[in-house]
């Protein structure tokens, strides 16, 4: 019988890196977007808040790196709902509450599986 061992490939350097910036990335928008939607509560601060959070997505969605597209969308969506929100329509606030939640807690969740990834692939280096 052949007993050949399968063995998972050991991912390169720029792999790594791509996996570590993008963990950081991600868990940092989430807990920006928690902060933010903190922070919406305040008609000024929300506009200004929600306009910042639309001019860093627009850049995330225009970088040649793709991993950084779909942070960069929930990032310009989130700002697009809070400067919405502060129309005064009763609906769009409630709205924009609960797609801020799911919005940080995807990037969270994006944050964390590319950090499991990341410490696999750095365990498997050593």
């Amino acid at each position: 019988m052949n007993d050949i061992e399968k063995t998972d490939p050991i991912p390169s350097t720029s792999t790594l890196a791509q996996q570590g910036i993008t963990a950081i990335g991600c868990t940092a928008g989430g807990i920006f977007l928690f902060v933010m939607q903190a922070i919406a509560r305040f008609r000024v601060l929300g506009l200004v808040m929600g306009a910042a959070a639309c001019v860093v997505g627009i850049v995330l969605l225009l970088s040649k790196d793709s991993a950084n597209r779909k942070p960069g969308a929930v990032i310009t969506g989130a700002g697009f709902l809070v400067v919405l929100s502060k129309t005064g329509i009763l609906l769009l606030k409630a709205a924009a509450g609960t797609l801020l939640s799911i919005g940080a807690l995807g990037l969270l969740a994006m944050g964390i599986w590319n950090g499991i990834k990341f410490f696999i692939g750095l365990k498997k280096r050593s």
